[in-house]
């Protein structure tokens, strides 16, 4: 094996074509011809002595060496971008760049403003801002701080719990003038209900009293959802009832949009959490955009500790 071919560029295509599973496009990605990232992954195979991907006609997939070596390709490329982070913050704090993942819902409605004020403080900071409402591996996909509603099991990740973020059942006006306004939670079972499909167990709702008393009832609807602001758009339209973050819908609120309903009950409370990458949490400008968000966010309506 010839050490000397095997180069960082060689590797970052190798990652990339392993991540894409498509030739082309890698190719259109690096802009760089097909045949130059045909050619990268072929020297490193040869300098290796190992075959790393299984082409076919319709899909390039890992050997198990390849496996193994992308594995290990991944954590090398993530050291040395984090002795380049760590060697230019040496210089200054305020340059670089922060990656963060945040659910969709609450990023569009809240954190995209904080990440706005974060960067007219620290203009030199480029912050690498994803939605999803996937579970994102940090690790993986070189995410520095990821939001995250709802239970955890990353174990491997530096946890920052932010709070609770409070709901409340709501529905329009015109809904209401409708169908009525239900007393009490059992009536709930005569209702249209706005239903998240990407929720486990959205076919029965728990609603809880001041003082302890809970409530399960059935929750059906003709509408299902996998988005929060879908779920906004289908309440704001009369399509039916439905519990909703109150940092979702507060301004819906305020304006007479959306009316709560049964506000003695409430859903339970969703906890709030910051995940840190455990490799850059000693990088300062990753250290300043979490004290900043940690702080911000319980300034969201409906997030308390």
């Amino acid at each position: 094996m010839d050490r000397s071919d095997i180069t960082l560029e060689r590797i970052r295509t190798f990652v990339r074509v392993a991540e894409r599973g498509n030739l082309s496009a890698v190719a259109r990605e690096l802009n760089i011809g097909q045949s130059s990232v045909t050619r990268h992954v072929r020297e490193l195979e040869e300098a290796l002595g190992v075959a790393l991907l299984s082409r076919t006609t319709r899909r390039v997939t890992l050997t198990e060496e390849g496996g193994l070596y992308y594995a290990n390709a991944i954590q090398i490329l993530r050291l040395l971008e984090q002795a380049t982070d760590e060697a230019r913050s040496a210089r200054s704090v305020s340059a670089g760049t922060v990656r963060i993942s945040c659910t969709a819902a609450l990023g569009v409605r809240h954190v995209s403003r904080l990440v706005f004020a974060f960067q007219d403080r620290h203009p030199d900071i480029v912050v690498d801002f994803s939605l999803t409402d996937e579970r994102v591996d940090l690790i993986r996909e070189g995410v520095d701080i990821a939001l995250r509603l709802g239970p955890l099991a990353d174990s491997s990740m530096k946890l920052r719990a932010i709070g609770q973020s409070r709901r409340v059942l709501v529905a329009s006006p015109a809904y209401l003038a409708s169908r009525g306004r239900p007393s009490t939670p059992e009536e709930l079972k005569n209702h249209e209900g706005v239903r998240m499909s990407n929720v486990a167990g959205s076919e029965s709702l728990a609603l809880e009293r001041a003082g302890g008393t809970r409530h399960v009832v059935p929750f059906n609807g003709h509408l299902r959802v996998d988005h929060g602001l879908a779920a906004r758009e289908a309440f704001i339209a009369g399509r039916g009832l439905g519990p909703a973050h109150i940092w979702l819908v507060d301004d819906l609120l305020a304006d007479g949009r959306l009316e709560a309903v049964l506000p003695d009950y409430a859903p339970p409370a969703v906890p709030l959490n910051m995940l840190i990458a455990p490799e850059r949490t000693g990088i300062a400008r990753v250290r300043l955009l979490v004290e900043f968000l940690a702080e911000g966010m319980l300034r969201v309506p409906g997030i308390e500790r």
